[in-house]
Formats: C-alpha cells, sequence, structure tokens
C-alpha cells in the first residue's frame, strides 16, 4: 500500500495530509486530514503527477544586472526540473527586457512558456563606449 503524509501548500492553513492508494475510490487514492476540497486535489495530484512552477534567472547581456528573473506560466512537472534548468541556463537575452515578455516558448513540449518576472533596462554606456 502506497501512503504518504505531506502538507497541503494550496492555502496559508496547510493541513497536514495523509494520502493513500485506494484501489475503491474515484480517483484512486483516500486522502485524510484536509479541510477542503482543494487539499484533496492536491493530495491525488502530488501522488499521481506531482508539477512545480519554476523561479530562477537567465544570463542578460547590456542590461543594469547581469542576470533577469524568471519563471514559468504554469506549472510543469517535477520530473522535468532538472533539463528545464539545463535549458534556461543555456538561454541568454539581450536587454532591454520588458515585465512578461515570453523568453522560452512552450519549455520542453510541456505548453509554458517561461517569461521575464521584471523589466531590465540598458546598461547606460558612456560615449566611449557607444559605437557610431
Amino acid at each position: 500500500m502506497e501512503k504518504k503524509e505531506m502538507i497541503c501548500i494550496v492555502c496559508p492553513v496547510g493541513c497536514h495530509m495523509e494520502v493513500v492508494r485506494d484501489g475503491k475510490s474515484k480517483d484512486g487514492y483516500e486522502v485524510s486530514g484536509n479541510q477542503c476540497l482543494r487539499g484533496k486535489v492536491y493530495g491525488v495530484k502530488e501522488m499521481s503527477n506531482p508539477t512545480r512552477v519554476l523561479t530562477t534567472t537567465v544570463k542578460i547581456r547590456e542590461g543594469k544586472l547581469p542576470r533577469l528573473p524568471v519563471t514559468t506560466k504554469g506549472a510543469i512537472p517535477k520530473g522535468m526540473m532538472m533539463e528545464a534548468m539545463k535549458t534556461i541556463n543555456q538561454v541568454e537575452v539581450k536587454a532591454p527586457v520588458k515585465v512578461g515578455r515570453v523568453i522560452i516558448k512552450n519549455l520542453l513540449n510541456t505548453g509554458v512558456d517561461v517569461v521575464a518576472t521584471r523589466s531590465m533596462e540598458e546598461e547606460a554606456r558612456s560615449q566611449s563606449q557607444k559605437v557610431s
């Protein structure tokens, strides 16, 4: 019998739940300890197909800072996190960038885009650095 104890992260209550595989249940799992239906949905999903939103940074050229914060627009499968980070770490964008700009479209064919979570202006260059 597959069983897991977890803390629900759907809302601030943080219910301590127990999720047990149950072949008789409609969704295949029995969830206890949750105070709302959202907790049950979370528990079943966490056991059957866990997903996470990924928040990280990418390199940026000519920006005021060396890294640009980005996030996935939705959740991706937890098992794809390392591969997603390898893909994201290969990306370099050029300033300026506006918040919400799509940095990577359809990350690893998940249907989820990676977007900028802040705007980044170009780094001010002196006249001697500017190219005519």
